[in-house]
């Protein structure tokens, strides 16, 4: 990746008149039916369904990979597949390579609406959820009254089987809950007034499941015998929170901006006011401590945020903070920064004193601000996880045209390793997502109308110009391992 007579070179470019989606090397056209691989020098079609109809639409979908090292009870649970949530609440197993239903589930009657698809342990647990249930004008005004707010259906996958699946009631949890997830193991709830709430899963699965039932098995429900996941009953509700379970831990955040990471244990949040938006409080998970902020100028940085909302649109810098214990005192912990990107703004005329051509000096009584377009700024920022890589987006808009670059930063010092020049014009206006895979570089735009397009660039190497300049014209023995196999080159 880093060789010097490594490029990316631009090889497919596709536009579409829907959501393009990509998931590890495949990328998904026309609502999931047209499968492309972007693994081959040139992408090519893997398959391509008939069209469906409005009720066969798919609402979400997850990339289910084999686990390593487990006897799995079909051949079909080795190779790499889909799951699709459709609207009419049909949740589909597909092959990845071709595109066949393998499984199929009926989740519910028209009694809720499933629509979003997500982990809860990667590739191991994954949840379903709902979308809120809201009762018709008419029945609001005839007085009744809707106290389930979402259904959770919770899976284990590959082989796919059903834990259960549970509604959060306004009788146990409240009338202002918003939103609700399920991840790592912990029940989330969020209310309209920015408060978070955590439960434990297990503990609520444990303590409120009425009876487990098998996908595929016959059921006695209020009176009803059906086959659990097959049409038209669905799956029983099985587990049924009667009571407000034990709170893990509550915290009150802006727009319910909640994260939790690092170690020991701390989460972010924002405090609960309009006036502090962009602003952000690091604690301690175990005492709810703040953390000391080591470096004055972060502080300021932080309140330049909440005084200015475009700071975040037009970000000239990106500084990364490392969480480490205080010297002499292991019991508290500080941010410092470690190191700090700063965009390239060369061209940035941001004098206080200036002369103009008749020779008369000019001073500024304000300094230009810094969210000038047309000065290169950061549009996105991710971490790879695999290379270990920080990578960032930048842009520069002159006109209607604009310039971006993908540049790749040693995650422990900031510096810069790789930059990849992004050909197609970049409207910063427009919605855009980067992905960095294997040897790959994806790029994904909306524009408006739902307009979108998609850019694959495939990494282009000439081997035989970096083997004369890293080995200097000696052997060297390199190791591979591939499928379980070592490879020895000379």
């Amino acid at each position: 990746l880093f060789q010097g007579s490594t490029k990316f070179k631009n090889v497919w470019t596709t536009h579409s008149a829907s959501p393009i989606a990509y998931e590890r090397g495949r990328i998904y056209l026309d609502n999931y039916q047209c499968c492309i691989s972007s693994i081959a020098q040139e992408p090519r079609i893997l398959y391509q369904k008939p069209k469906c109809s409005k009720s066969e639409k798919i609402e979400d979908a997850l990339l289910l990979e084999c686990p390593l090292g487990e006897m799995l009870p079909s051949p079909s649970d080795y190779k790499s597949s889909l799951i699709v949530l459709t609207v009419q609440n049909w949740l589909l197993r597909l092959s990845a390579d071709s595109g066949e239903i393998l499984e199929k589930i009926y989740l519910a009657g028209s009694c809720c609406k499933f629509r979003y698809l997500s982990w809860d342990t990667p590739q191991e647990v994954m949840v379903v959820k709902s979308a809120q249930n809201k009762l018709p004008a008419a029945a609001r005004q005839a007085g009744i009254q809707q106290s389930v707010l979402f259904y959770l259906a919770v899976f284990q996958v590959l082989p796919l089987s059903f834990i259960g699946m549970l509604e959060i009631n306004k009788k146990v949890f409240g009338n202002s809950v918003t939103d609700v997830a399920v991840s790592n193991g912990i029940l989330i709830v969020m209310y309209s007034m920015g408060l978070v709430r955590l439960y434990n899963f297990q503990a609520i699965s444990e303590q409120f499941m009425e009876q487990p039932y098998d996908l595929g098995h016959e059921f006695n429900w209020n009176g009803q015998v059906g086959v659990v996941g097959k049409y038209p009953f669905g799956l029983p509700c099985n587990i049924k929170i009667t009571d407000t379970p034990p709170l893990l831990f509550e915290a009150s955040s802006l727009e319910n901006a909640f994260q939790i990471g690092g170690y020991p244990w701390h989460y972010i949040i924002t405090p609960n006011k309009k006036k502090h938006k962009g602003v952000f409080h690091i604690c301690s998970l175990k005492d709810n401590a703040l953390v000391i902020y080591s470096d004055s100028s972060f502080s300021e940085m932080n309140k330049c945020c909440s005084r200015y909302d475009l700071f975040c649109n037009f970000c000239f810098f990106c500084r990364v903070l490392k969480l480490k214990e205080v010297k002499n005192n292991t019991d508290q912990m500080e941010i410092a920064e470690d190191f700090t990107i700063v965009a390239n703004r060369e061209n940035s005329v941001n004098n206080a004193v200036t002369v103009t051509a008749s020779g008369r000096v000019v001073k500024k009584r304000f300094n230009l601000l810094d969210d000038d377009p047309e000065q290169e700024t950061f549009k996105i920022v991710d971490y790879e996880d695999e290379l270990d890589l920080l990578s960032t987006v930048a842009v520069t808009q002159i006109g209607a045209d604009g310039r971006a670059h993908l540049d790749f930063h040693c995650n422990e010092h900031g510096i810069l390793l790789k930059s990849i020049p992004l050909l197609e014009s970049w409207d910063v206006t427009y919605s855009h997502e980067v992905y960095f895979d294997k040897d790959l570089v994806l790029h994904i735009e909306q524009k408006p109308n739902r307009r979108f397009s998609c850019y694959v660039y495939q990494m282009v190497c000439d081997t035989a110009k970096d083997d004369e300049c890293s080995s200097h014209g000696k052997k060297e023995k390199v190791f591979c391992q591939k499928g379980g196999r070592i490879f020895e080159y000379t």
